[in-house]
């Protein structure tokens, strides 16, 4: 495997992370009766919109090349 494949590879596996990460702080504010508005959630939606683009530019890249 070479550079351009391991960076590509640690991409998604960080961006599957990251959404990961996100639906647990999701599930945690709405499991701890938090509210919308709440803190964790707020980090939740952003911590999975950050993976999910992620993932999405990374396939976009790898489509074109």
């Amino acid at each position: 495997m070479n550079g351009r494949g391991i960076h590509r590879s640690s991409t998604v596996v960080l961006s599957l992370f990251m959404a990961v990460i996100g639906v647990a702080l999701i599930v945690q504010a709405i499991g701890g009766h938090g509210s919308v508005f709440s803190g964790r959630m707020l980090l939740g939606v952003l911590f999975c919109a950050g993976g999910a683009g992620r993932l999405y530019i990374e396939y976009r890249r790898g489509r074109q090349i």
